[in-house]
């Protein structure tokens, strides 16, 4: 039992992969942002106070996935290269990301802020297959 206890690891540590794969899409953002955006619909779609409740919680995990999954790209798979190529990558991200976070799908339920981060998105996709094709 004691020695279990010192062998345990005193620091948890995650990342996006254990071993860099060098496998980035954006699609990863793109999914969990659509299913922001359709909860965000079917919540106006719907009065009752308890599918209200799930709704928010769940729209809530999706946006901070959509979070994760661009800070994944904008930390790991993009470079200084790329920013020099594409100077407006940091204020796309950082717009992105906003978009996802609480002042906009985190803390609204207003389809228009799920569009503008698809929007977004689809941008950083766009820059994304860009630099992957050269």
């Amino acid at each position: 039992m004691m020695l279990a206890r010192l062998l345990r690891p005193k620091h948890v540590a995650s990342a996006h992969c254990d071993l860099p794969c060098g496998v980035y899409d954006p699609a990863q953002a793109r999914i969990e942002a659509e299913s922001v955006k359709a909860i965000m619909e079917k919540y106006a779609a719907n009065e009752d106070p308890v599918f209200r409740a799930r709704a928010i919680k769940i729209k809530e995990e999706r946006a901070e996935l959509v979070k994760h999954h661009l800070w994944v790209l904008w930390t790991d798979y993009f470079k200084p290269p790329h920013l020099e190529q594409y100077p407006q990558l940091h204020q796309l991200f950082w717009d992105a990301t906003k978009l996802a976070g609480a002042a906009g799908a985190k803390g609204t339920v207003d389809v228009a802020k799920a569009e503008d981060l698809l929007g977004k998105i689809d941008e950083i996709s766009k820059i994304f297959w860009e630099t992957k094709a050269a």
